[in-house]
């Protein structure tokens, strides 16, 4: 009864319909009402590629490649220097496109370190390339994007990742603590093309803009100096990559529907809330021989597991059982090994600079975390980050007599400033010195611009998340 309603109001609607059916049926055969919506969509978008090559939605893209800024791909090209030859070759760029001879530039992969270890494989493709695919973008996110899951918040317009912690704090509140968390193994590298090309081909009716999809996902990547030939994955840095990306994940989100569960997805970041630990295993094993058997997708078994919401790291979170944000332990120390690298004592900067580069970290910080309840964290992490600044700044005076003249210019006793510079202690213990405190004190500190965290988080405004 539900399929048919559903399917009654895509009839009644159009192709930008808000609703779906779940893909699939208890027997695990994919729903013959999801195929016939299918059916009806690709009649209505049979001549997408017209709409994509149109000169407003080319001249769109550019924009906003532009807006996004970026470096060059394999051929050196800027984006600026792009604009010129797009203003003098457009009608070539169309027809090329239309006719089915673009060929994609293969893309310059770029390796970064993960924050946990290894690294994430970055793609960046040509800015002619990336107008393309922006080009897409602009045509497909319309029409896939209002079908997605209400539960999904990752790489989606109005949405953003507030609103996937207020929406998990609202399960966790409503009694469903007991987190199973999804980790799928390098997501972006491992999608399976096949299988992508055939979840667009249901609802794409266009050969052409499919022939292209699939031209850009088997594009080479160059790395090192070498050509490999891409058999599977999205790689991150293209435009086209986080709508691909969503279109793989909603068969999850929407299995995940059907079997009736509360989940929150934020990109490939998969929590699923569950009311027991029973009910958390069974929901686990199942859930992970979907995504393997059928979404062909690896998942990371020593990263995913069962754990209760206050233990879970959700886009840096914790999930309190009051309902509430905390910050999670790997946020906390993440921070700390950024301020450690901004204050190592060797650097050679200015004191100024550094607290410049403080603020600048921290301000975004604070923004992001706002909602958070770290009170007590934050003070102790204030206390701890002044010492290491004094430290920094009492090293820069170099000298027995460069301590004291600066205590004193601080106000300190002469007489007590000579006995602290002479005490021969390292700059840790001498940081929590009388004269220390008093000479580099609360005040001094707001003087130099230094961003304190606690203070700034019990002025910030924040209403409810």
């Amino acid at each position: 009864m539900k399929q048919k309603k559903t399917a009654e109001c895509y009839k009644q609607g159009s192709l930008f319909a808000t609703e779906v059916p779940v893909w699939h049926e208890r027997s695990g055969k994919v729903s013959s009402v999801w195929l016939s919506i299918c059916e009806e969509e690709r009649n209505q978008t049979r001549d997408l590629m017209g709409r994509m090559t149109h000169l407003s939605n080319l001249t769109k893209a550019y924009r906003q490649v532009r807006r996004n800024g970026g470096s060059s791909g394999v051929d050196n090209q800027s984006i600026a220097e792009f604009g010129v030859w797009f203003k003098n070759h457009y009608k070539e760029f169309q027809e090329e496109l239309i006719s089915g001879t673009y060929v994609p530039q293969p893309v310059k992969g770029v390796q970064i370190p993960k924050p946990k270890g290894g690294y994430r494989q970055l793609g960046i493709p040509t800015v002619k390339d990336r107008v393309v695919q922006q080009a897409i973008n602009q045509v497909l996110q319309p029409i896939y994007d209002p079908k997605f899951s209400e539960s999904s918040f990752g790489f989606r317009p109005r949405r953003g990742a507030h609103d996937a912690l207020r929406r998990a704090c609202e399960i966790v509140n409503s009694g469903k603590s007991t987190v199973v968390d999804v980790d799928l193994a390098k997501f972006f590298d491992e999608v399976n093309h096949q299988r992508l090309l055939w979840l667009l081909s249901t609802r794409i009716g266009d050969k052409r803009m499919l022939s292209l999809i699939s031209r850009i996902l088997k594009t080479d990547i160059l790395q090192g100096g070498l050509s490999n030939q891409r058999i599977k994955g999205t790689p991150q840095g293209s435009p086209l990559s986080p709508l691909l990306s969503n279109i793989v994940l909603d068969e999850l989100d929407q299995e995940l529907t059907r079997r009736g569960l509360d989940f929150v997805r934020y990109a490939d970041d998969v929590q699923i809330f569950v009311g027991s630990q029973q009910a958390a295993e069974r929901v686990h094993n199942s859930i992970i021989g979907f995504i393997e058997n059928v979404m062909l997708l690896k998942v990371n078994r020593e990263k995913s597991g069962i754990k209760p919401s206050y233990k879970v790291n959700f886009l840096g979170h914790s999930l309190l059982a009051n309902g509430k944000l905390g910050l999670s332990k790997q946020s906390e120390e993440r921070l700390k090994d950024k301020l450690k690298e901004i204050t190592r004592r060797n650097r050679g900067v200015s004191f100024e600079q550094v607290i410049q580069e403080l603020r600048s970290l921290l301000q975004g910080w604070m923004q992001y975390f706002k909602y958070a309840s770290m009170g007590r964290k934050l003070k102790s992490l204030d206390g701890w980050l002044r010492r290491r600044l004094k430290c920094y700044r009492l090293k820069q005076c170099k000298r027995v007599i460069g301590i004291v003249r600066f205590l004193t210019s601080l106000g300190v006793e002469k007489t007590l400033s000579w006995r602290t510079a002479l005490s021969g202690k390292g700059w840790w213990r001498l940081s929590n010195s009388p004269a220390i405190s008093i000479g580099m004190n609360n005040l001094w500190f707001a003087k130099q611009n230094y961003y304190s965290l606690s203070e700034n988080y019990q002025r910030q405004s924040r209403s409810p998340l």
